[in-house]
């Protein structure tokens, strides 16, 4: 029900706002993929997914160097695994994945609807992945967006101010360990200014926590709900070499709970050395903390992160991640190779992991990448 009538008010924005001759760019688009994997379970389980992404864009200029357009996109999936290759079972589902209309202009945007919304400098270990769960692994890159109003205004000297507000996001996003609380709206915004080099970002999201929900099943407190603040800075340079720095602290109102506070802090730099056709490398070092006051010793776990990539040739690409856990000694390790055509994409790729991934915060059974094993996947666009 909630799609049909974001599907409609879409619509209804085009329709009121284009002339009839005002329409200048409508199409449709798509991403279908397939994919086969086999790990080293007992019992050997293989597992397999196909997915399709349609995409309808429209839009059009409304006079005095505006232009409104709108985005529709369905996540349309089915994944399956088969335990001794014989006992299949198969999961489906369609949902929503891009579903907004924009105003804009040349320094500014208006966007409403299902959208994704991301920033910062970090790129493989991301503290400030508030809103969006990517994997550094995934060649698609498929996230869930999150529902909201984002506004966006760009400065002459690349300056650049955000807010945004958000409704009816009822799942864990990002870092997050327990969802927002239902029926109550998440607000923040971010500021990005020119510095030296490079730039620095300050950013603030605020929401209220539910507590009896999350990826642990809750607290188990008697408090249900806590409102939480965060607070960002980051900032990124090139000094002939690329660095970055990424740090967030958040912080939890309800004095009862252990920790009240979180920290997350990545720093990382990368180079492309002139071997060959040249060798990109990228390495990051993640930490993580919960304590009972802002800045004192806490509970965490660090990381360290490394890409490598490599293009053999015009049509075909190598590529590695690589992730440390320093606390527990674990080394995740991922090969990737890519053969590009115009429309078509041809991955195969090998990784080497620990049964559970800690890296990020995958929901349980949603790891394809767990143990060891060996994944083809074949992508077509059009």
């Amino acid at each position: 029900m909630a799609d049909k009538i974001w599907v409609a008010a879409l619509t209804l924005c085009l329709a009121v706002a284009l002339p009839a001759d005002g329409a200048e760019d409508y199409g449709l688009r798509g991403q279908l993929s397939g994919w086969l994997a086999l790990n080293d379970e007992s019992p050997s389980t293989p597992r397999f997914g196909l997915r399709y992404i349609p995409t309808l864009s429209l839009g059009g200029t409304i006079g005095r160097g505006f232009t409104l357009d709108a985005e529709a996109s369905w996540n349309a999936f089915a994944t399956g695994a088969a335990p001794r290759w014989k006992d299949l079972n198969v999961e489906g589902r369609v949902k929503p994945y891009r579903l907004w209309v924009r105003l804009s202009s040349a320094q500014f945007e208006l966007r409403a609807g299902l959208q994704k919304i991301n920033f910062g400098s970090a790129t493989l270990l991301r503290p400030l992945m508030w809103f969006d769960r990517m994997d550094a692994r995934d060649p698609l890159q498929i996230t869930d967006g999150v529902t909201g109003l984002l506004a966006r205004y760009y400065f002459v000297n690349n300056a650049n101010v955000w807010a945004w507000a958000l409704y009816g996001n009822d799942d864990p996003k990002g870092w997050e360990a327990s969802p927002t609380a239902k029926k109550s709206p998440e607000f923040g915004g971010r500021v990005q200014l020119p510095l030296a080099t490079g730039e620095v970002g300050f950013a603030f999201h605020h929401r209220r926590v539910d507590l009896t929900r999350g990826l642990t099943g809750g607290t188990g407190g008697t408090v249900a709900e806590t409102a939480e603040d965060r607070y960002a800075v980051d900032g990124k340079w090139d000094v002939g070499i690329g660095l970055w720095a990424e740090g967030v602290l958040v912080r939890q109102a309800e004095r009862t709970l252990p920790a009240p506070y979180q920290r997350f802090l990545t720093v990382g730099a990368d180079y492309t050395f002139g071997l060959g056709n040249g060798l990109h490398v990228l390495a990051e070092h993640f930490t993580t903390a919960a304590a009972a006051r802002a800045f004192t010793k806490g509970e965490g776990r660090s990381f360290a992160g490394l890409t490598l990539n490599y293009p053999l040739g015009l049509l075909d690409q190598l590529s590695g991640v690589l992730f440390y856990d320093r606390r527990d000694h674990d080394l995740y390790s991922f090969l990737s190779w890519r053969r590009t055509y115009d429309d078509w994409q041809l991955f195969v790729m090998g990784f080497w992991n620990p049964v559970e991934f800690r890296v990020y915060r995958i929901p349980s059974g949603n790891n394809v990448f767990a143990g060891r094993g060996v994944q083809v996947m074949v992508v077509y666009n059009h």
